[in-house]
């Protein structure tokens, strides 16, 4: 009696096969245990069993192949039985159906020993664990594929809005976020976050905004979510949403209209690299004195026209997608404005090279690229109210815009904030805009370290308040600067510009 209470006492400690079973089942139940394959090789451990997870198909899903009876198997998974059983003398085989959220699997469990009530019992519940857990898993890829479309839908949004096409944009925001786009005007935000908790911060922004703002996880930066909202409610709720957290930051930009979506993009990036050096750690593009509206603004629409005129022949939605390519060229690099816009590289490059043989330019000269911008944001930029083109001098040209009173004092006193340093970052900046913003060509013509050029470069913006070692707006504004003063020659442009 003895011995056989001591051989019952260790066989009850052995998994699966004492009262503590439903125990260790259950326990696969848990947030840090869920897994299907596990549970299967449990299974196999506790019955001393080869067991099977398998579809209606014959598919594997777990555990060991088993030789199966097809018919069988087809019985179970439609519905016909529930459960099978039988034996050939050396083996004893148990069927059960497993329910699963879009078809039936079956729970093969073959051992060398009978199916005992125990053994029926913990094959009945470990087919119920698992039916459990294909449902959680099954709504849990259903929940990512969701979100995954909708963090699609917002980006085909953004994208539209970068090109201007804001009547699709409101279509396709319509059937998810009714009245979201309805304002005609609104302000981008960017939040900047480590990449590894980008999409935590996305989230929170959605949750932050009341699903108010259109929130999309940035495909050209990783750490980066652009946010664009017409509520004024936004700028106070991202701001707290920084607070809250240390790694965060926040740009943002001044109201601008929705086909002006790209623009008040570059604003809030720009905008973001004065954030890292405030204390609440936010930011909002400074309304500042642009040059081009100092500027007559008939004159400058007159200049525009001549300037755009060699696309002017083109059909209308080839002429509207080239331009839209190349506002967004020139404001980023071609790999970022192809993720922006749904597109590749190569089709960005290309449309830009298209654009450059049509207005006889050459993109590498930072000079031509600045004056471009202006043509581009003048054509946006200025009501349509204004007076016809032609009531401007028709032999107006570049020199003739730039060299007014009004945009000279703002270049002169723009520039002159850098005569203070005696490190001479005026005439680093000058040479390294005049060889395209190559920090080496610029060592060599300096005679100075490329490092040095970059340092001279970097330590310019915080007293220009522009970001100039990334392509865009506040770059291009420091270019036409030095033109005004003379400091930089015009670029060869056609007779028109």
């Amino acid at each position: 009696m003895a011995g056989r209470e001591d051989g019952n006492r260790l066989r009850e400690t052995q998994t699966g096969t004492g009262p503590e079973w439903a125990e260790e089942l259950l326990e696969h139940l848990r947030p840090t245990g869920r897994d299907v394959r596990r549970v299967v090789a449990w299974l196999s451990g506790a019955l001393g069993a080869t067991v099977a997870l398998q579809d209606a198909a014959g598919n594997l899903v777990a555990g060991n192949p088993i030789p199966l009876d097809e018919d069988l198997v087809a019985d179970i998974t439609a519905g016909r039985i529930a459960s099978a059983a039988w034996e050939n003398g050396e083996r004893h085989l148990r069927l059960v159906r497993v329910d699963h959220p879009s078809h039936a699997c079956v729970l093969a469990v073959s051992r060398q020993a009978p199916f005992d009530r125990r053994a029926s019992g913990v094959v009945t519940h470990t087919a119920q664990v698992i039916e459990l857990l294909l449902t959680a898993r099954e709504s849990t890829a259903a929940g990512h594929r969701l979100r995954r479309a909708t963090a699609d839908l917002r980006l085909a949004i953004l994208q539209l809005l970068m090109v201007e096409d804001t009547i699709a944009a409101r279509r396709v925001a319509a059937g998810l976020w009714p009245g979201l786009l309805d304002a005609d005007t609104a302000c981008v935000y960017v939040v900047e976050s480590a990449p590894a908790v980008r999409d935590r911060i996305a989230e929170e922004c959605l949750d932050t905004t009341r699903e108010d703002a259109l929130v999309v996880r940035c495909p050209a930066m990783d750490g980066h979510v652009i946010v664009v909202s017409p509520r004024e409610t936004t700028d106070e709720a991202l701001r707290s949403l920084v607070g809250r957290h240390p790694g965060l930051f926040l740009g943002g930009s001044v109201r601008q209209s929705l086909a002006q979506t790209a623009t008040a993009y570059g604003q809030a990036v720009s905008a973001l690299a004065v954030a890292h050096f405030r204390a609440d750690k936010t930011a909002v593009y400074a309304e500042r004195t642009h040059p081009e509206r100092l500027m007559d603004p008939v004159a400058l629409r007159a200049w525009t026209s001549r300037v755009l005129r060699p696309l002017d022949a083109l059909p209308h939605h080839t002429r509207a997608e080239l331009l839209a390519t190349t506002r967004l060229g020139l404001e980023f690099t071609a790999v970022n404005a192809a993720k922006v816009l749904g597109v590749s590289r190569n089709t960005v490059r290309a449309r830009m090279e298209r654009v450059e043989t049509l207005l006889g330019t050459d993109f590498a000269d930072l000079t031509v690229r600045a004056v471009v911008h202006l043509a581009l944001n003048t054509r946006i930029g200025l009501p349509d109210t204004l007076p016809a083109d032609d009531t401007a001098d028709p032999g107006l040209r570049l020199a003739d815009l730039l060299s007014g009173p009004a945009v000279r004092t703002w270049g002169r006193d723009l520039l002159g904030r850098l005569d203070a340093d005696a490190r001479n970052p005026r005439r680093t900046l000058r040479t390294w805009i005049a060889v395209g913003g190559n920090a080496e060509r610029a060592a060599q013509a300096l005679g100075v370290h490329a490092q040095t050029v970059r340092e001279h470069v970097r330590s310019a913006e915080p007293v220009l308040e522009r970001q100039l070692l990334a392509a865009g707006t506040d770059l291009y504004e420091v270019v036409l600067a030095h033109l005004t003063v003379g400091d930089l020659d015009l670029p060869v442009l056609p007779s028109p510009a």
